[in-house]
């Protein structure tokens, strides 16, 4: 079935519309952004259960924002009750009028910026979902996450901790502006199996994850993830420390997402370029990787948590190539960025939530495919180390610097796995040169959207990351 659109929404649209049209009188720019997101969460370990309807982006709420003699003012609203729309909107102009009164006492420069473009556009998109969260079974549900923890604290007496989380989120949103009525309505979910080991003091923990654009039916995937999980706990309580050097890698899909992410997510990130902080805004038609590497960026160039038809701002979604065959061709932008830097937005325009700021984010981060197979990648190595499992990363914009924390290597020696493995691994570097040296991608890849991301230490969105097995050098310790 089709996700059905937001009834809410759908009732107060005439009312939002009223407010706009009256805005827009005294304004150059108005748009109204409606949002009203239901969710659930579900954890179950051995010691502890929970349920909550509140997920990372669930919300009910309104942002306004206008511009007038270049300048640009927001507001946000969370009433539920729109029976009164002229009471909404004289609450609307009272308080876009003191944070007018404010700006022309406060001493800080005023950024000024062009009207954004309001060319007429109606859009009603809904994605496929075979079960909506609101509605799920939650009963049942608890059961078969019951289940897999159960199952997997019994596999083994060194496994002390077995959890199973499922969530997922249904999102409708409404764009409307003088000219545009845009709609959306779409289901992601979020599957994890996490599995603790403990012996002679030791502990360690393994994860595996599953999303996508799909309703809660992606659960039944879940019980898949709990052997390796498993197993990946145990075999990190015999691993031992890598001896730090520059080695021979092959990055496995969710550690070639990592370095996608943290190289050239928040590095090509264009409001970082109005801002000067971002290195990447130097090098638009340069060098920074191989011929081998191809990136895209957007909602539509991967199937997974943030494939939404449009973002936060109006822009419909897009599919942005970053970097083609090693040149940096584009970074991704919002709309304001845009207006300032001269060039066009790319649809990565998002808040936290309607009563967040908009900045330019990251959606499906990914490396292209290459020819070869992953046999033949290891069989290519002297020495080096297959690396799996991402923990977490970060980089530094403005000098390109990177570090990866990732869960385990895979010793490699002469074309093939020894059966060693070292835990953990942190791999940094120079992103120009990590990439530079990539020499071999493989035929199939695989997209990873658990989680979230912060801009700096805040605002946090869904994002979604991955690609194929790469070989390249790197540094590890």
């Amino acid at each position: 079935m089709k996700a059905p659109f937001s009834e809410y929404l759908e009732g107060i649209a005439p009312a939002v519309k009223k407010a706009v049209d009256d805005l827009s009188r005294d304004h150059d720019y108005v748009s109204a952004l409606c949002t009203d997101s239901k969710g659930l969460v579900i954890r179950i370990g051995s010691r502890s259960r929970s349920i909550s309807n509140k997920t990372m982006t669930t919300e009910r709420g309104v942002v306004f924002r206008v511009c007038k003699d270049k300048k640009y003012s927001e507001y946000a609203v969370n009433t539920t009750d729109w029976s009164n729309p002229d009471a909404v909107i004289a609450e609307i102009r009272k308080e876009l009028e003191l944070q007018d009164d404010l700006l022309k006492t406060s001493s800080v420069s005023i950024f000024e910026t062009g009207v954004l473009e309001d060319e007429p556009i109606e859009f009603f998109g809904q994605k496929e979902t075979e079960l909506l969260p609101e509605k799920t079974d939650l009963k049942t549900l608890t059961e078969k996450l019951i289940a897999i923890s159960d199952k997997g604290m019994g596999m083994s007496d060194k496994i002390i901790e077995c959890i199973a989380r499922a969530q997922s989120t249904h999102i409708s949103k409404m764009f409307l502006t003088k000219n545009r009525d845009l709609r959306q309505s779409y289901v992601y979910s979020e599957g994890m199996v996490a599995a603790v080991a403990s012996a002679d003091g030791s502990v360690k923990e393994d994860y595996k994850t599953v999303s996508g654009i799909r309703g809660p039916e992606l659960f039944d995937e879940m019980e898949a993830l709990l052997e390796p999980v498993v197993n990946g706990a145990l075999e990190l309580l015999d691993a031992k420390p890598i001896e730090p050097g520059e080695y021979e890698i092959i990055t496995s899909p969710e550690v070639t997402g990592l370095i996608a992410h943290e190289a050239f997510g928040h590095g090509v990130e264009m409001d970082m370029f109005v801002k000067h902080r971002a290195l990447g805004a130097d090098y638009i038609g340069k060098r920074v990787a191989s011929d081998n590497v191809t990136m895209h960026e957007g909602a539509l160039c991967a199937d997974n948590v943030t494939s939404y038809f449009f973002d936060d701002e109006g822009v419909m979604a897009g599919d942005v190539t970053e970097i083609e065959k090693g040149i940096l061709k584009s970074g991704i932008c919002d709309s304001l960025a845009a207006l300032r830097l001269g060039v066009k937005p790319t649809g990565n325009g998002k808040r936290e939530n309607f009563a967040h700021k908009v900045y330019t984010r990251m959606t499906n981060t990914m490396f292209d495919s290459g020819s070869y197979t992953k046999d033949e990648m290891i069989a290519s190595v002297k020495y080096g180390y297959l690396l799996e499992g991402m923990q977490s990363g970060m980089e530094d914009p403005k000098h390109w610097g990177i570090q990866c924390i990732i869960q385990k290597g895979r010793e490699i020696r002469d074309g093939k796995l020894t059966g060693k493995v070292v835990a953990p691994v942190i791999m940094t570097g120079y992103v120009p040169e990590l990439l530079g040296n990539i020499t071999m991608c493989s035929t199939d890849r695989m997209v990873f959207g658990s989680g979230g991301c912060g801009k700096g230490h805040k605002e946090w969105v869904k994002v979604a990351d991955g690609g194929p097995y790469l070989k390249t050098k790197g540094r590890l310790g």
